[in-house]
């Protein structure tokens, strides 16, 4: 890799979490794949595109970009090795000669100027050390007429529906795992919309999502699906595997409430995030 900005982040990521992830990508998508549509449809990919995809993970939506992009091409960016030796894997089981993956860090990592016509992200862009930095950088790498679109969480309290579903877990949840904290550094709008106006970035809106997030095909492997999860184990490392198994099962009977003909669906919430570059500055 190149120059790395946010260490703590790279060994998370290069660590048990991110193989978790790289070893399981088809529980995390199935949390997500609901949001795609809206996340797409404001990236609005056209068939000669260039997209970057921003902290791509294990490659998913990088490779729904490159189904779009058929006639341009697309590079994921993350800095975990192992999530992107499978997105390398599933990308070429599809046959998407068009898409790459490079490991760096996106907040400093070398782009040809102003290249790319649609900067993406599915959540990674919460990570970074210092976001100004992140966004300015990744602004530069975009086409003047280029665009920016990326989804993240919106601020879950004890009453929404995972919030109830998960709330056995709550009195454990003291922390956040070490690939996990950044993870509320972009729930609030008004400071979306101030961190993308320092970055330069310009007409950005803000949009509300609600989607269901698949945790499993029932109630009981919904549970242990959560329980395996980077955060909970992290928190649940030092706890007796008695007061586990309770609240295992606690979980379970609380998820029921959510169990479809399609899997365990928990009702989510994100924000789809559009921006276009403002002018260049005149040290850039």
């Amino acid at each position: 890799m190149h120059t790395i900005a946010n260490r703590q982040q790279a060994q998370a990521w290069n660590d048990w979490e991110g193989i978790h992830w790289a070893e399981h990508p088809e529980r995390y998508n199935a949390m997500m794949n609901a949001f795609n549509p809206a996340l797409f449809a404001a990236a609005g990919i056209q068939a000669r595109d260039r997209v970057l995809d921003v902290g791509c993970g294990t490659g998913r939506t990088t490779c729904l970009a490159g189904q779009r992009a058929h006639e341009g091409d697309v590079l994921g960016i993350d800095l975990s090795a192992p999530m992107l030796e499978r997105a390398r894997r599933d990308a070429a089981a599809e046959g998407l000669g068009n898409v790459t993956f490079e490991q760096g860090d996106a907040q400093v990592h070398p782009f040809p100027g102003r290249e790319f016509d649609v900067l993406l992200s599915r959540g990674g862009v919460m990570f970074f050390a210092d976001h100004v930095a992140a966004f300015t950088h990744l602004r530069q790498a975009l086409a003047r007429t280029g665009r920016l679109a990326f989804l993240g969480p919106q601020p879950a309290g004890p009453d929404s529906a995972y919030g109830r579903a998960t709330a056995a877990l709550s009195p454990f949840m003291r922390e956040a795992s070490p690939a996990s904290r950044g993870m509320g550094s972009l729930l609030d709008p008004a400071r979306i919309r101030d961190v993308l106006a320092v970055s330069g970035f310009t007409g950005t809106e803000v949009t509300p999502c609600e989607a269901p997030m698949n945790f499993g095909a029932d109630a009981d492997d919904a549970a242990g699906f959560l329980l395996s999860m980077g955060p909970t184990r992290y928190n649940l490392r030092d706890v007796e595997a008695t007061t586990v198994a309770r609240v295992r099962a606690e979980v379970r009977d609380a998820l029921v409430e959510f169990e479809t003909e399609n899997g365990v669906c928990v009702p989510g919430a994100v924000w789809i995030v559009t921006a276009r570059p403002g002018r260049a500055t005149s040290s850039e």
